[in-house]
């Protein structure tokens, strides 16, 4: 029993920040129906896919879901939206707030039928912002918060963190404050509307660190962590390899300056305590670049172990796959698929009383959608009609490549 066991979401969300909250809800043991459009979520066509829809960026972010396929520019495809929510507590989307009341699903309306529900929108900005309403993909978001004037900094050139920080992050605090509403429904009785805006987010995340001087009133220094923003942080070369390395106390530097004959080093007045140190950490890392690069990875390794400073091999995303310690965890879930054969997942990294939740395949398009309609109470009829009508569609496999053509014919239509 999963602590969100008997959670019912209705997911609303596509691409990747709303699909990765709703994903880490359903690791938790929700009941996650990702409600989809005809052609599905444009994740299910990008990478390499085993099967047309099933592409690799979707299967990352949508297990433990179900899938229904629903018309919402249809009364009736609205109609029966309306009946999930009834029954729902947890409404999300990723849809700019303007076409909501055109959809039929603003908070207002949905939280008036269910006064229970927790209705999470998940923005790129703020509303009452002047850039409320604005579209909001990782990359822009990670062009305003910061992020690129921090790669800017410490490389001399703007950039994007090689990761889709921005979806990832607001999701995970989407997530966060979805579970706070619902833990505040169970003392009020009442749910509520949840905010959950990408840029704020990230800048919120960002200024952890970097806001540094900007906290007093008047600055004390520069925005910006010096330690994180230095070029020369990264991981050190060795004489077959790279390693990373953090030693952070004053002891750790005295050890390691000592071990390495580095006298000068451990005299230097820009070195002798932390505060100098975040000054001039570029410099020293520039010194100690010089000293590890005369030996091997494994020397290294053993050294800073007897140390007891930070330290470990720099590992491939390949690596990943074959690392003994996530092999000794059995992080990794692999599912096989009658269609696909055997897939790998990265698994539900936390653990409940020493136990993983286990993980699920991701649905197909439209593969739940008869179950979750007659679970919302409709009738066999209702249901045929709905879907003789297309405006709810049932997974069939003979589709076979009509989904990946009709994707690109209709990506327009996508809500």
């Amino acid at each position: 029993m999963l602590p969100l066991s008997g959670v019912k979401v209705v997911d609303l969300g596509s691409v990747l920040m709303a699909p990765y909250a709703s994903q880490w809800l359903g690791d938790l043991g929700a009941d996650v129906i990702k409600v989809e459009t005809a052609i599905g979520d444009s994740t299910r066509y990008t990478g390499p896919a085993a099967e047309p829809g099933m592409a690799a960026m979707f299967l990352g972010s949508n297990r433990n879901k179900r899938s229904i396929v629903l018309d919402l520019r249809d009364p009736l495809g609205v109609a029966a939206l309306l009946k999930l929510v009834d029954s729902a507590d947890v409404f999300i989307h990723n849809i700019r707030p303007q076409k909501l009341e055109k959809l039929g699903i603003a908070p207002e309306k949905l939280m008036l039928r269910n006064p229970r529900l927790v209705y999470a929108g998940l923005h790129g900005f703020g509303e009452g912002g002047r850039y409320a309403g604005r579209p909001a993909y990782d990359d822009i978001i990670q062009g305003m918060c910061g992020n690129a004037d921090l790669m800017l900094r410490q490389t001399g050139k703007p950039g994007y963190l090689p990761t889709v920080s921005a979806d990832k992050t607001s999701g995970l605090v989407a997530a966060i404050a979805i579970l706070a509403a619902i833990t505040a429904r169970e003392r009020t009785g009442r749910g509520g509307f949840v905010e959950i805006p990408m840029f704020e987010t990230m800048v919120a995340f960002n200024l952890v660190e970097h806001l540094y001087g900007g906290h007093f009133e008047p600055t004390r220094g520069q925005s910006g962590y010096p330690r994180a923003l230095a070029s020369t942080r990264a991981p050190f070369s060795t004489q077959d390899g790279f390693i990373s390395v953090m030693p952070y106390t004053d002891s750790h530097w005295i050890d390691l300056f000592r071990e390495l004959d580095a006298k000068d080093l451990e005299d230097d007045a820009r070195f002798q305590d932390i505060a100098a140190r975040t000054e001039n950490i570029a410099l020293l890392y520039d010194r100690l670049a010089a000293l590890i690069s005369k030996r091997s990875t494994s020397d290294w390794v053993e050294i800073f172990d007897r140390l007891d400073i930070p330290a470990a091999e720099v590992i491939s995303l390949e690596g990943l796959m074959q690392d003994g310690h996530l092999e000794d965890t059995g992080f990794f879930s692999a599912l096989r698929d009658e269609n696909m054969g055997e897939l790998r997942f990265p698994g539900v990294p936390i653990r409940f009383d020493g136990v993983r939740p286990d993980i699920c395949m991701p649905p197909r398009l439209g593969e739940h959608t008869t179950q979750i309609l007659e679970e919302a109470g409709l009738s066999a009829t209702e249901i045929q009609q709905l879907i003789s009508s297309g405006t709810a569609r049932q997974y069939t496999s003979a589709r076979g490549d009509e989904s990946n053509e009709q994707y690109r014919q209709n990506r327009s239509t996508i809500i």
